[in-house]
């Protein structure tokens, strides 16, 4: 399915080296601010205070966050979970303030506008169980990209790979800086997003590289440059299409999902958006940089013939 067909080919490595200067300034600011300001991290990961609330009708999610914030209690999450009457608030600690009196004075609050609020349960969260979680999502992290890798160099070739993990992890650190950058709240489903766009980014670089092994098996007589331009010209329409039916959905999300799906959704579209630029520009620059070319992707099909006797002028390899 296309919405159009570009008929001449867009010289998109013509300006390869300018596009990837931009990417690679962009990359060191985003490194800059990790380290200089690091990211504001959520309560799963540095600690703090659970609690979890029953109302007796639908909670007003808003209004119970309005009331937290008169506490003067800044990062804190407010979520349902299980049913529209059940509300589980995330709260960070609070020096010299334990776990049980934090949660007193907000279900003090919480009273003041509903007195039949509820109670469940309540607990902290320690910073151990924080670290854990750091740990565990570098894992993951490391896990998805070496997949990647293995994927790429056995489905194609390891230039590929090599390529397409430089543009999948340029989009996850300038994701990072984002966050670093504007201190918004790195959380779980933030960490969940960031890993979605690495599998979301390496499928686009995927349609590309697979155009460009058809295009080196189909125009025999094009030069790197003019296949790579050819493979990124032809997927244009499918970019558009798969790209922006996802980020419409992702833009709901951002616009109507509310502050639990807020920070997720803007990861995702800036994901989004870095990873059609990377895997066109940086991806297939790189690529195309490391000296990929024919023989790479397309192997011999000579048969070597042996039949017949030495001394026989008619034996010997026949291609």
């Amino acid at each position: 399915m296309e919405f159009f067909k570009i008929r001449k080919d867009i010289p998109f490595m013509k300006n390869a080296i300018v596009f990837n200067a931009i990417s690679f300034i962009t990359f060191l600011a985003a490194v800059f601010f990790l380290f200089s300001r690091g990211l504001h991290l959520s309560v799963e990961f540095t600690g703090g205070t659970l609690m979890e609330v029953s109302y007796s009708q639908a909670a007003d999610l808003n209004q119970v966050r309005g009331q937290i914030a008169k506490l003067g209690l800044s990062d804190v999450q407010v979520q349902n979970f299980g049913t529209a009457r059940d509300v589980m608030i995330r709260m960070p600690a609070i020096k010299g303030q334990s776990s049980a009196q934090q949660s007193e004075q907000v279900l003090s609050a919480l009273k003041d506008t509903d007195a039949n609020v509820q109670l469940r349960r309540t607990e902290f969260v320690g910073p151990q169980v924080g670290d854990e979680l750091a740990v565990d999502g570098l894992k993951a992290l490391a896990f998805v990209v070496v997949g990647i890798m293995l994927y790429l160099a056995v489905r194609f070739e390891w230039k590929f790979a090599v390529a397409a993990i430089i543009a999948n992890l340029h989009d996850v650190i300038i994701i990072l800086g984002f966050f670093a950058f504007f201190q918004w709240e790195f959380s779980l489903p933030v960490l969940a997003a960031v890993l979605a766009v690495l599998g979301y980014s390496v499928n686009e670089s995927v349609v590309i590289f697979d155009r460009i092994r058809e295009n080196f098996r189909r125009y025999r007589k094009m030069n790197t440059v003019e296949i790579i331009d050819n493979a990124i010209t032809s997927t244009i329409s499918r970019t558009i299409i798969t790209h922006g039916c996802t980020q419409l959905m992702v833009l709901s999300m951002l616009l109507f999902g509310g502050a639990t799906l807020h920070y997720f959704a803007l990861a995702l579209t800036i994901g989004i958006l870095f990873g059609i630029y990377s895997s066109v520009f940086v991806a297939a620059a790189i690529a195309m940089w490391l000296g990929i070319r024919r023989e790479d992707l397309i192997k011999s099909t000579a048969v070597v013939k042996t039949e017949g006797q030495p001394d026989d002028p008619n034996s010997g390899a026949v291609v």
